[in-house]
């Protein structure tokens, strides 16, 4: 049995038979690489160029943050769900960060599975 974290794509890490998905559902991270502590700031998230149609989709994009000496991470920051034929997979979200650490976000393609990707923000005073 896998572990969870094992079936979740990157573009390091994909197997041949889907590495070739790794540009059109790979989440790309939009956001400052360092930011004031506690000031607000945008993170925009989008996924694509990827067809919205109900046979084919990104559903959704979740937002999750690993701070830095936390005893028990990540924390889930947001979770945009998009509805076929509707929408486009992109949204933004206003985080205020206390400490550094990486944000993640996880894509879910209905046909091609979950993709990752990663970004670090410092913090500073």
């Amino acid at each position: 049995m896998r572990k969870f974290g094992d079936i979740i794509y990157t573009p390091e890490e994909a197997p041949s038979q889907v590495i070739s998905k790794a540009e059109t559902h790979t989440p790309k991270i939009e956001a400052p690489d360092i930011v004031k502590k506690g000031e607000p700031f945008t993170v925009k998230v989008r996924v694509g160029p990827h067809e919205m149609k109900s046979h084919h989709s990104i559903r959704y994009v979740e937002i999750w943050f690993y701070e830095e000496g936390r005893p028990f991470n990540p924390v889930r920051v947001a979770k945009i769900v998009w509805e076929p034929d509707l929408t486009v997979a992109e949204a933004s979200v206003t985080v205020t960060l206390q400490k550094s650490g990486t944000l993640y976000a996880i894509s879910y393609c209905n046909l091609h599975g979950l993709w990752e990707a990663r970004k670090e923000i410092k913090v500073t005073e």
